[in-house]
């Protein structure tokens, strides 16, 4: 069995996307300079529309004019995938991590965020499953949570997004993932209210177990005084 190795875990709270953007350059550089560990960095988002490598901009469903009068930025990253909304009640998740320890084995690797995501809803009841050829988690045809990863020298970044509680129809704004299906959330699927405060320690939980790594909580402020840089939320 592969042994165990330290990540550390960063609960970013709420922080903008371009700022979230640069931690995850900051802690790709450090990662493969080996000055830090993998870390696993969650945070909410404001609400925000990313396209990645693949994505058409005919997937944002709305002008651009109409977006910025709503304060919604859009961002052209370098993940996998096409176009993605993040928002309030979302947890996103930005594992930074060094793909040698999975053989740099890309597919395994997200197979891996698959079976993480899978296990943390499972103690609510959600029996999400995957879908063969689109990758995330998905619960009656609908999208739970959505997964577009980059590895940059071996180290990844980006990765995945689990709809908690989100406003769902801010995903009208788009065509999710260029997929024309529908979304779902964990509120939506339990009838209730839930926080990324509950849902949190078991996607760690998952995460850990699933990627076989050892987790060792570290602030905010610690780890950008770790990196030389400046980040806080916003």
């Amino acid at each position: 069995m592969q042994a165990m190795r330290t990540a550390w875990l960063v609960n970013g709270d709420r922080m903008a996307y371009g700022d979230a953007w640069a931690l995850q350059r900051a802690l790709v550089a450090a990662r493969q300079a080996e000055q830090i560990p993998d870390v696993v960095l969650t945070v909410e988002h404001p609400a925000v529309i990313t396209v990645g490598r693949a994505g058409r901009v005919s997937n944002v469903l709305v002008p651009a004019e109409a977006l910025a009068a709503r304060g919604i930025d859009v961002h052209h990253v370098e993940r996998g995938g096409d176009v993605t909304y993040h928002g309030p009640g979302q947890l996103v998740g930005y594992p930074i991590l060094n793909l040698r320890a999975l053989d740099e084995d890309v597919v395994r690797y997200v197979r891996l965020l698959e079976a993480a995501l899978i296990a943390a809803l499972a103690p609510w009841g959600i029996l999400a499953e995957r879908v063969r050829g689109f990758p995330g988690a998905w619960v009656g045809g609908a999208k739970i949570a959505a997964i577009g990863v980059a590895v940059k020298r071996r180290v990844t970044m980006h990765g995945f997004a689990l709809n908690v509680d989100p406003a769902l129809e801010h995903f009208a704004l788009i065509n999710p993932c260029g997929l024309g299906k529908p979304v779902t959330s964990m509120a939506r699927l339990l009838g209730r209210a839930i926080t990324l405060d509950e849902v949190r320690p078991e996607v760690e939980r998952a995460l850990a177990e699933t990627l076989r790594i050892a987790p060792t909580p570290v602030s905010l402020d610690d780890l950008g005084a770790r990196i030389g840089a400046a980040v806080s939320p916003a």
